[in-house]
């Protein structure tokens, strides 16, 4: 009777094992499976948002994009040029003081460091509410468009600033504020080649 408990608990392991490794195997494979599609997909967002937010070009940005270390991130500079002349910069940005978390940008910047357009590239923000900063729920990010943080303050009015918040989220456009100030300094203080 004792052996029969043991072949029991013995084929009950096994048999957990098999499944767990069959399991495993599969993700594994799933995950090389689209790995190479989903970086193609973000590289293709990502290209689609330096078109958006700088004047048009004609060089790769891509191709000479740089980094910076600031606040404990890295952020990532692509310039843009026109007969060899910088006529603007993409930078991809973020913050992590967003509602729901990290918030990723993409600022571009004239050579004397005014907004040229901002894109959203990911976020979790609450749906309705601190969603509205991407253009395709609202206008609200085109505020910034045209203005120069030197002389724009990039924090919300009820702070101070000149930033008309999202209404009922006040959280979700601190963050926004906050993305595109890190941007702006890390241009500011080495972003410029």
């Amino acid at each position: 009777m004792a052996s029969k408990k043991e072949s029991t608990f013995v084929t009950m392991v096994l048999t957990l094992f098999l499944v767990t490794f069959v399991a495993s195997a599969a993700l594994g494979y799933l995950y090389e499976l689209t790995k190479g599609p989903i970086a193609e997909v973000k590289l293709a967002k990502q290209n689609a948002a330096i078109l958006q937010v700088v004047p048009e070009f004609d060089n790769e940005p891509t191709e000479e994009s740089y980094t910076i270390d600031i606040d404990g991130g890295t952020l990532k500079f692509f310039p843009a040029k026109r007969n060899g002349e910088l006529v603007g910069t993409a930078v991809n940005t973020f913050t992590t003081q967003g509602f729901s978390g990290e918030i990723t940008l993409m600022v571009g910047f004239l050579p004397d460091g005014t907004i040229n357009n901002i894109s959203v590239l990911d976020h979790k923000e609450t749906p309705g509410l601190g969603d509205k900063m991407q253009k395709n729920k609202s206008d609200w990010s085109v505020q910034f468009n045209g203005k120069n943080p030197s002389d724009f303050q990039l924090s919300v009015t009820k702070d101070g600033g000149d930033v008309d918040v999202i209404t009922a989220s006040t959280i979700s456009s601190r963050a926004f504020c906050d993305a595109v100030q890190r941007a702006y300094n890390a241009y500011m203080e080495g972003g410029k080649k």
